[in-house]
């Protein structure tokens, strides 16, 4: 489990420039859930994954992972962060070898970094064909797999994905959501989902924070969140099309989905 406690962060005290990114900022994350944390560009998304990921020091506050302090080395093991672009980390010459460095860097035998290899690049949808193919010769979508198959390779406990499939065409970015809240979620993994795709929230997030000018306002599903237009309004966030379809149509229910849709108004008609 995740444990945030009272974390309140301040860029450049002491300094013209001075700018509160957090205050007060209190949840926790239960093993094997889906957390969605969304908000407006400026909102505090990145600082807070950030910190929960150990790579920016607290200064107010507390964050536990599984009993452990976030300064806790050990941590690094069961936390893996997917930044926006990931791809730009890539820098081996084969995709294999990308894949392979943190496993190797865990002083882990051989055969436990090839059998890794293998099941990270199985469950992010990389055929085992790529594996000696430069990551520089792969299409934007590829390089991406490649670049969350080495966090994967970790085998973390806790995954946080910041704005995973920004930049992706629709379909690339279709595939690897399925990808990874399919066959990835099957493996018990805990993920924090940073968006500000309220549909890619709808669809996946088991629970939902919204953050607005450093505050968390909100904390609880997205059907109870797509109801509340005022905390929306605050947070400059819209709820999905879909469900905005509905509520022109004179739904009065929340629709988080096609199939949903389908089934309301199959019983009007």
């Amino acid at each position: 489990m995740i444990n945030v406690r009272d974390v309140t962060y301040t860029y450049m005290t002491g300094t013209p420039f001075e700018k509160t990114a957090l205050k007060n900022i209190s949840f926790d994350v239960s093993e094997g859930e889906i957390l969605a944390i969304a908000g407006h560009t400026g909102s505090g998304k990145s600082t807070l994954i950030q910190i929960v990921a150990g790579l920016i020091d607290l200064t107010s506050g507390s964050v536990e992972i599984d009993g452990l302090p976030v300064a806790d080395k050990k941590i690094r093991r069961l936390v893996g962060i997917v930044f926006q672009y990931p791809e730009h980390q890539l820098f081996e010459e084969t995709v294999e070898r990308d894949i392979a460095f943190a496993p190797k860097n865990f002083g882990l035998s051989d055969d436990e970094i090839s059998a890794r290899v293998n099941e990270a690049m199985r469950q992010v949808g990389l055929d085992a064909s790529l594996k000696n193919v430069s990551p520089f010769e792969l299409s934007g979508g590829q390089r991406r797999r490649a670049a969350i198959a080495g966090i994967l390779a970790m085998k973390p406990k806790y995954l946080i994905l910041d704005e995973p499939t920004a930049g992706l065409d629709p379909k690339a970015k279709e595939n690897l959501l399925r990808e990874i809240f399919g066959d990835v979620k099957k493996s018990g993994v805990t993920i924090i989902l940073v968006s500000h795709n309220m549909d890619d929230i709808a669809r996946f997030a088991d629970r939902v924070i919204v953050l607005a000018q450093g505050e968390k306002i909100f904390d609880g599903r997205p059907r109870e969140l797509f109801a509340r237009e005022e905390i929306l309004q605050r947070a400059g966030l819209e709820p999905p099309p879909i469900t905005q379809l509905m509520r022109r149509l004179g739904v009065d229910e929340i629709v988080l989905s096609l199939d949903e849709a389908e089934r309301i108004l199959l019983k009007k008609n």
